[in-house]
């Protein structure tokens, strides 16, 4: 990832116009605001538009993602305005944006981490625990539904895709006894109400990146980087590009019940990930930690030391599911 340390604004030439390409989703909308405000603040004199966008994955939601293509498709259409000039930087959460990049693109800015962890959504009942057998409960992640399953088996897990109002929706009219979501997308909506409890790292392990902006360029605007920088939270960036590394290792995607939480302290990472099978049986957990400064390579360790434990087992039964 490449990002900068804050630059002295008399150092670069601060634009007349920005333009940040964003998914039409209210979450995403509130993130582009978020970022068009710090922009504003940061440079008054320039204007700073959104150009709001819908992209594959928000027009596909009869299929699971991991049967469709997984995290590109909510970032595609964006990085194709990107390469056409029509916008300068593109708003993501982490959590949708690929472990490669396509040629051409590169992130430069991480903004700082909401809660990063599930939140358990309901209307009758108040935790995980609480629900009867056989309770059906909507997550459109097999992160969550692996690691549900290995804990709680008597529930029955059933896809839930669309936006954050939608999957709300269809809990309220009683398809689902409970929904699991990202804390992050109901706080930042101001939807903290509807939490009726959050679910710890320890028994739900978030997806690589939850909670955490990331700011995506050009590769060929260099001059992007500089005014960027003031965004880039060093904390959240570091943590990011470690659960980045594991995953990547891992050849991690939507197809892949997976999950990766660092925490900084002081000048050390420590990182907690995951690899299971869809249905939770099996199930591998490592740790490790070091230094901040070489957050990717801890996440590789970490990768090597669940390879180690047998994932490509795991791994190698999923490609032959799919």
């Amino acid at each position: 990832m490449n990002t900068l340390s804050n630059t002295p604004a008399s150092s670069f030439t601060i634009p007349n116009k920005l333009v940040i390409a964003s998914r039409e989703s209210p979450l995403a909308m509130w993130q582009a605001l978020h970022i068009q405000s710090r922009l504003q603040t940061l440079y008054p004199n320039t204007t700073v538009e959104i150009l709001g966008m819908t992209t594959t994955g928000d027009q596909i939601l009869d299929t699971p993602l991991a049967k469709v293509g997984g995290k590109g498709l909510f970032v595609k259409e964006l990085e194709m305005a990107l390469a056409d000039g029509r916008a300068d930087l593109a708003v993501h959460s982490m959590k949708d944006v690929p472990m490669n990049l396509p040629d051409g693109f590169m992130m430069a800015a991480t903004g700082e981490r909401e809660d990063p962890r599930d939140a358990f959504v309901s209307n009758n009942f108040t935790s995980l625990e609480d629900l009867p057998i056989g309770s059906i409960v909507g997550t459109s992640s097999l992160r969550r539904q692996s690691q549900l399953q290995a804990r709680l088996p008597h529930l029955k897990i059933e896809s839930l895709r669309g936006n954050l109002q939608t999957r709300l929706r269809k809990l309220d009219e009683g398809q689902y006894a409970a929904i699991i979501l990202a804390a992050a997308g109901l706080i930042r909506l101001g939807l903290s109400a509807r939490i009726r409890s959050v679910i710890s790292p320890e028994q739900s392990i978030p997806a690589v990146g939850q909670g955490a902006l990331g700011i995506e360029i050009n590769a060929n605007r260099p001059d992007l980087l500089a005014i960027l920088a003031p965004l880039n939270h060093a904390d959240t960036q570091v943590c990011v590009e470690a659960e980045r590394g594991m995953s990547r290792a891992l050849a991690g995607s939507c197809t892949v019940p997976l999950g990766a939480y660092a925490t900084c302290e002081a000048d050390q990472i420590h990182i907690t990930g995951f690899v299971a099978s869809v249905d939770g049986k099996q199930m591998l957990i490592e740790t490790a930690s070091g230094s901040r400064n070489q957050a990717e390579a801890l996440g590789k360790q970490l990768a090597k030391q669940l390879l180690a434990k047998g994932a490509n087992d795991i791994l190698s039964a999923l490609d032959g599911q799919k």
